[in-house]
């Protein structure tokens, strides 16, 4: 794998120009068509405005148009500062660390992860061969909790309850990809229909003994299960300890930098923590990839 460091990053992208030039090239890698020459044209970055000018004609092309970027005040280096950051951390960076770092108001550090989250989710391919699914749960433990006002722990709201905790799906090919759902329940009409649409039928598929995925073996896919309830946790190659080393990692992750997190905005955050999972063995750092992701059109803005 490259490395990539910080003065890997400041070399690249030293000033705004640098970072639009990047934008350019990366949106119009064979060169930029003219909608009024009708052909691709030099075009020349202009110095009062994101934009690069048509020498032909003077028409302008903005790089940022439909990306999370455009109309930001926020110049773009700050932008591509803190995409770095997120990509070089296991755990996540914090809005309060960028604030920090960059001197920017903590609403607008808030709004550049956020809206940077919402781009991370790529999407997979189907899975294949060896495929371990689980469910989860994100958020606090009734036993953590204090006898407080803030915090009073909820009746009836242990184990596999959805009343303060939101329940998230996974799965993963073994030496392949990770997909994460927030989903309303675990129940089979809920998990089904996300394995038929993520993996092959005759996938080999681990999983504990949940008796949700009993439907399996009749779904067409090898069905194998490891005894959690006997406090056993892998017989040879029957076992879910990848899963559930991302569970670990996503929720230390949430505890430690961020605390925590709103059932609105988990499915995001379940995104970032993927992304990096899934680009851990990369040979293109992943700062890159991750802007490649940034730049794409069809970010929203609210």
């Amino acid at each position: 794998m490259n490395k990539y460091t910080i003065l890997s990053f400041q070399k690249q992208f030293p000033d705004d120009a640098a970072c639009l030039q990047w934008l350019k090239e990366y949106r119009y890698p064979n060169g930029i068509t003219c909608k009024n020459c009708g052909k691709v044209t030099t075009h020349h970055l202009m110095t009062t405005r994101r934009s690069f000018s048509c020498q032909e004609c003077g028409n302008h092309v903005h790089p940022t148009a439909g990306t999370i970027f455009h109309k930001s005040d926020t110049p773009l280096t700050i932008w591509f500062y803190t995409a770095f950051q997120m990509a070089q951390t296991r755990g996540g960076v914090s809005a309060k660390s960028i604030q920090r770092e960059t001197g920017v108001t903590y609403k607008t550090a808030w709004r550049m992860c956020n809206l940077s989250r919402r781009m991370w989710n790529e999407g997979n391919d189907p899975m294949s061969g060896q495929v371990e699914v689980d469910e989860s749960y994100y958020g606090g433990e009734e036993k953590n909790k204090h006898a407080n006002k803030r915090t009073k722990r909820t009746k009836g709201a242990q184990g596999r309850s959805t009343k303060t905790k939101t329940p998230v799906f996974g799965m993963v090919q073994r030496d392949g990809k990770l997909s994460v759902h927030k989903v309303e329940n675990v129940k089979t009409e809920t998990i089904m229909p996300i394995i038929d649409e993520n993996i092959e039928k005759g996938s080999q598929v681990f999983t504990d003994e949940f008796n949700v995925y009993n439907a399996l073996q009749y779904m067409g896919y090898k069905h194998d299960v490891v005894p959690h309830g006997q406090k056993i946790f892998a017989i040879d190659e029957v076992h879910t300890n990848t899963i559930e080393g991302f569970w670990s990692l996503s929720k230390n992750g949430i505890r430690g930098t961020f605390h925590a997190v709103s059932d609105k905005w988990l499915q995001a955050y379940l995104n970032e923590f993927a992304f990096r999972y899934n680009h851990r063995k990369d040979e293109k750092p992943m700062f890159l990839s991750l802007l490649g992701r940034l730049s794409l059109e069809g970010a929203q803005f609210s």
